[in-house]
């Protein structure tokens, strides 16, 4: 079974980050959950979600994917320099990064998204265009080791997807 590490910041999207992260324990795997520090963090309709490790505590040697949720969260997450950092170590190494909604955001400020083909929500369609990316209007983008995917209501195929990815890359 692998080891996953979603990042939480206040505002995220509520489905997006709980939905994934049920899917992929139901499938057996570990998910960790870090934050700027940990404590307790809302969604944006109020879900709770406590958080005991924070970004500075995650080493990217120890996992085996990563997930963005979207929502607010990824405006505030981007701007941590060791996100970020863990961002780009993940993408050297062709590991896992999943993304929905505007997660995009932080995968824009870490700079991996050139000539990558990614979905997000609409809203932020011309930052992913202006980072390099390829953009399609679909609800769900396999680029190499980034799965994206644009809303809520993509969740399911979202959710299938990460788990075939760690499946498969066994």
């Amino acid at each position: 079974m692998k080891r996953i590490l979603q990042l939480v910041s206040d505002d995220f999207e509520d489905l997006e980050l709980w939905c994934p992260v049920m899917r992929l324990r139901e499938e057996g795997h570990t998910v960790d959950l870090a934050a700027e520090k940990p404590g307790k963090y809302h969604g944006k309709y109020g879900v709770p979600c406590e958080v005991e490790m924070s970004f500075k505590d995650a080493d990217p040697a120890l996992y085996d994917g990563l997930l963005v949720p979207g929502g607010w969260a990824p405006d505030k997450l981007r701007r941590f320099p060791e996100v970020l950092s863990f961002v780009r170590k993940m993408d050297e190494e062709k590991k896992l990064i999943g993304e929905i909604c505007h997660a995009g955001w932080v995968l824009i400020s870490a700079g991996i998204l050139k000539g990558r083909r990614v979905t997000s929500t609409p809203g932020i369609k011309d930052d992913m265009e202006n980072a390099g990316a390829v953009w399609v209007d679909t609800p769900l983008v396999i680029d190499g080791n980034i799965i994206s995917a644009r809303r809520p209501p993509d969740i399911p195929e979202y959710s299938k997807a990460l788990a075939d990815f760690l499946r498969d890359k066994g």
